[in-house]
């Protein structure tokens, strides 16, 4: 209730305070006389227009990010709508995993480390119930493809995520959306700021709100919606003291709340003998004797100080933050009810009641200050230094087994940086840099089980350089070489399974990318293209599920993965624009010896040896779990003008995921292939950016696409949202 007045009252607000000015998209338009608007991104901590950095990267703006969270949807359906970029959960709403360029991790556990690092306003969210902070009132979503081990630090060898919310002006400015679709879905997001003090003081204050309502019923029970539902909400505050002088601080503090179902596993639904979903899938049902009604219930707390200090010749930074998240998520895993585990097609014996809860206490604090030359020509230079802690308690119940146990994690790291940037004239700019890191991580338990102290700790030297090239006032090109690594990781949630705690010592990767940027015919065409190739040593995978239903952290001997990533946008008339994106990428696990365990009723395609009693099959030559080989973004948007102050217009965008293989192993039924996701908007809109109403629809032919599975004894699996048809409300100022 205090989410729907906190929201229902900003969106008044915006409302009866909006008058035509310029939106963002539609001012930066107005301002180049029908030009593509320029792609400023703070890749080395600056803003820089994208062609100028060397840097594979893409952006979504608040428009792109406001459609795709119409339908209700959360950080997941960020998947695939930039090249390189996969998102999926088997933690519903609260724990996603990032992939870019086929490097992440499938671990489902709260103390799973990521090799792609989400940062929010500076402030780095490591736990993935952090990663899942809903996104809302947004300048842009950046995503820095490779690795970002110089200014960013350790567990960002596959890349960056950075999210830069809207900030407080002096300037008035207020927005505020609202969509209402299909199953009482709802989704609102809304944000105004302006000056508190003038010539002093700002302020901006901000909310979202997501809601739909159960609507998936239990054949087992024979209950109807009891299932599927969700309210998410949050907020943020932030305070802005600027008085003109040398000296700004920026506070933030940001809440949220989330009460839902966590995912929906569905037991049997495919094949068997390949990866189709068969008679025992229905959409709107689930075969359920356990789980509790498979509650998702976590709250989060995010503040932040940012002091900036601006002298004739530099620049300092300091940031400091605290997080603090909690909750639990509790399912019934294996999908189905009875000892064979029905619904039928695929028996399964599982020796327990698969009826688990992960629950979780963390705090998080980090402190980071910098200093940055003011004149980056012909020389810039900066340098730094980072300190990360975080500790956290892990408990599994299982409700019938296993008994409850209680695990600890502690994190702490620090690292020093620096970077140079030269310009030998005025063609060619080289750029190069580098991190020193120290990561240390201890576990024990804390209760339940024996003690089984875990301590594991590295430092590395990471680095990269760049040369940058005007070709001409259209093209430039561009290469890179870098370094990154991923710091050891410990996993303890197989104690409460009577398994010792695993672990896997830090990974460490080469990259090597080319690219161009260009952008002509008067401005109005942008390509953009990059290719890599990287090697890793020592990778850290998540041997997850098998018969046992585990998870094992294994470092493999090596890997390695090449593609290539194209990003680019056209606008042929004022009234037309297109965007198409699409990347390549292949990847291939090197070690000869690595063995995994599989699951017990899926047909597995590789070689398998039994190893102490037990089958286990090789995993040489597979590709990384979760790297899709293919993934294509296109939107287009026509708009016809109505009068001399609107238009009416419709979008679409369209998103597509290539082969995709779910595990380490290969089989014939965990893996995807050819799967799409399309959406419309149709409306009325200001030109000033002022005003939009539409009506849209999201998964628009209704796709039932598999995004995930369990491999414990049956052919459980998780899919998609359905298709949401709704309409909305933009109002800006």
């Amino acid at each position: 209730m205090t989410a729907r007045i906190f929201t229902a009252g900003l969106l008044a607000a915006t409302a009866l305070t909006a008058t035509p000015v310029l939106a963002q998209d539609a001012a930066t338009d107005a301002a180049n006389n029908g030009e593509l608007a320029p792609i400023i991104v703070t890749a080395n901590r600056r803003a820089e227009n994208l062609q100028d950095v060397p840097v594979s990267a893409a952006t979504l703006s608040t428009s792109e990010v406001q459609s795709i969270f119409d339908g209700g949807a959360d950080v997941t359906a960020l998947a695939a709508r930039v090249p390189g970029l996969f998102v999926e959960s088997s933690n519903g709403r609260a724990a996603p995993r990032f992939y870019i360029r086929g490097l992440g991790n499938t671990d489902f556990d709260l103390a799973a480390s990521q090799p792609v690092s989400v940062v929010m306003d500076d402030v780095v969210m490591e736990n993935v119930t952090l990663k899942s902070f809903p996104i809302f009132d947004v300048e842009r979503i950046e995503v820095l493809r490779g690795p970002q081990g110089t200014l960013f630090g350790r567990n960002t060898p596959a890349g960056i995520v950075k999210i830069d919310t809207a900030k407080p002006s002096e300037e008035f400015r207020a927005q505020a959306s609202l969509a209402i679709g299909s199953y009482t879905t709802i989704s609102a997001d809304a944000g105004i700021g302006g000056a508190l003090v003038p010539g002093a003081v700002a302020f901006r204050l901000s909310g979202t709100w997501q809601h739909r309502n159960d609507w998936v019923g239990n054949g087992n029970t024979g209950e109807k919606n009891v299932l599927g539902g969700y309210d998410d909400w949050a907020v943020r505050g932030q305070l802005l003291l600027d008085t003109g002088g040398p000296l700004t601080l920026l506070a933030s503090a940001q809440y949220r709340d989330l009460n839902g179902t966590s995912t929906l596993f569905r037991a049997n639904i495919l094949g068997p003998g390949n990866n189709e979903l068969n008679a025992n899938y229905k959409r709107d049902t689930v075969f359920y004797d356990a789980g509790g009604g498979n509650p998702s219930k976590y709250q989060a707390f995010v503040g932040s100080l940012k002091l900036g200090y601006e002298t004739d010749w530099a620049d300092l930074t300091w940031i400091a933050s605290y997080a603090h998240s909690k909750g639990l998520s509790r399912g019934d895993i294996d999908g189905g009810f009875g000892a064979s585990f029905l619904p039928t097609m695929g028996p399964g014996f599982i020796p327990f009641p698969s009826d688990t809860q992960d629950s979780l206490t963390l705090d998080q604090w980090t402190q980071e200050v910098r200093i940055a030359s003011k004149d980056t020509d012909p020389l810039g230079w900066q340098v730094g230094a980072f300190f990360f802690d975080s500790d956290f308690d892990v408990t599994t119940v299982g409700f019938a087994f296993p008994p409850p146990v209680t695990v600890n994690h502690k994190n702490q790291s620090w690292a020093a940086f620096g970077q140079l940037s030269y310009r030998l004239n005025p063609m060619f700019r080289v750029t190069g840099g580098l991190r020193y890191t120290d990561d240390k991580k201890q576990f024990v338990v804390v209760s339940g089980a024996a003690p089984q102290p875990r301590s594991v700790q590295d430092n590395r030297l990471t680095w990269d350089i760049s040369a940058f090239a005007d070709v001409s006032d259209e093209f430039s090109l561009y290469g890179k070489v870098a370094s990154g690594f991923r710091a050891p990781t410990i996993q303890g949630r197989d104690v409460a399974f009577f398994s010792p705690p695993s672990i896997a010592t830090s990974e460490t990767i080469m990259s090597y990318e080319a690219g161009f940027k260009s952008q002509f015919a008067d401005n109005r065409a942008r390509v953009n293209a990059a290719v890599f190739y990287y090697t890793i040593d020592d990778p850290q995978f998540s041997a997850v599920g098998g018969a046992g239903n585990l998870v094992q952290l294994v470092n493999a001997a090596g890997g390695r993965g090449y593609g290539f990533e194209l990003d680019s946008e056209f606008k042929p008339t004022d009234n037309l624009l297109f965007t198409f994106g699409a990347s390549y990428n292949n990847t291939r696990i090197e070690d000869a010896g690595l063995a995994v365990g599989i699951c017990a009723q899926c047909t597995v395609t590789d070689p398998t040896v039994v190893l102490s009693g037990n089958t286990r099959t090789l995993v040489d030559g597979n590709p990384f779990p979760n790297a899709p080989e293919w993934i294509v973004d296109a939107s287009a948007r026509f708009s016809v003008p109505m009068g001399n102050e609107g238009e009416l217009f419709a979008s679409t965008d369209w998103a597509y995921q290539g082969k995709t293989n779910f595990f380490l192993y290969e089989s014939k039924e965990f893996n995807a292939d050819g799967q799409f996701e399309g959406g419309l908007r149709a409306g009325y809109a200001r030109l000033d950016g002022s005003f939009e109403v539409a009506a849209f629809v999201r998964n628009i032919t209704d796709e039932d696409n598999v995004k995930g599975g369990i491999d414990f004894n049956n052919n459980t699996a998780f899919v998609n949202d359905p298709r949401i048809i709704g309409v909305s409300l933009r109002i800006r100022r």
